[in-house]
């Protein structure tokens, strides 16, 4: 018996500026609300429209958090795409954001003719069996901290534990804008799903069908090995992708220092497609 897929849902989101759209998709334990300062700089350019997805942000859910995966969340970014004006789009996915990217153009290419995608957190498509073993295991060690005190009902440390962890470096919570920190702890709800929803199997075969979606993979020169493994093996499997190294930098680029990825997305989203 086929699982039915979940019923669309309306989707908070942030709109500015006007031109090509672009969309940006948030990470984990975030909503669209850490956007707004790209959104100024690259609304300049574009029309920048910045969605919350299902079971993040403030409102209440749909439901008890039983739909929860990459799954949902590509079925609820290809309707919120497909509502939007019939013209090019580019996705823009951070992190968890970008596995559901990746997920929405294997399922639906015609809706994802140009990726950005900052390390996709998601590995089913590495083929190489040791690098697919190291990532693995580098994945639980980063998650271990927080994995544990979400069993312990203790959300909000489990956010610091968290951040603390894919960017590999103690403090790093401590040291975000306050404004983001608020955004990842009222987010903080969403952890336990994210740590019980398997990852859908995006194989390296679904990737190299894309021949027509044009890809930039970009992960930080500092990063830790899962995402410097899953960027790497997406671009090596998406047949029209280009991979981008940025020196110094780790998984929390994005709020880290907002101005350089947004003006790194603005130098990307200008170049020829």
């Amino acid at each position: 018996m086929t699982a039915r897929p979940p019923r669309p849902v309306d989707l908070p989101y942030l709109e500015q500026g006007s031109g090509p759209l672009v969309v940006l998709v948030h990470g984990s334990n975030t909503d669209h609300r850490i956007w707004a300062p790209h959104a100024t700089f690259v609304g300049q350019h574009h029309r920048v429209i910045a969605p919350t997805q299902r079971y993040f942000g403030t409102a209440p859910w749909p439901d008890d958090g039983r739909q929860f995966s990459i799954s949902t969340h590509a079925e609820d970014l290809a309707d919120f795409t497909s509502r939007q004006p019939r013209e090019p789009v580019a996705l823009v996915g951070w992190s968890y954001g970008a596995a559901v990217c990746l997920k929405l153009a294997v399922n639906r290419p015609e809706l994802a003719r140009r990726l950005i995608l900052y390390e996709p957190a998601i590995i089913s498509f590495v083929q190489d069996p040791h690098e697919a073993e190291t990532a693995a295991a580098d994945r639980l060690e980063m998650t271990a901290e927080a994995r544990d005190r979400v069993k312990r009902g203790d959300a909000s440390t489990a956010v610091r534990l968290f951040m603390d962890g894919v960017n590999d470096r103690r403090g790093t919570f401590g040291d975000l804008p306050e404004t983001v920190q608020d955004v990842m702890l009222e987010n903080s709800r969403m952890l336990p799903l994210l740590f019980g929803a398997p990852p859908p199997s995006i194989t390296c075969e679904d990737l190299q069908r894309l021949e027509r979606t044009t890809v930039v993979v970009m992960r930080g020169g500092s990063t830790r090995p899962f995402y410097r493994i899953a960027a790497e093996a997406a671009a090596e499997c998406l047949p029209a992708s280009t991979l981008v190294i940025v020196p110094d930098a780790r998984h929390l680029l994005p709020v880290e220092d907002h101005e350089k990825f947004a003006a790194l997305l603005v130098d990307l989203l200008a170049s020829a497609h």
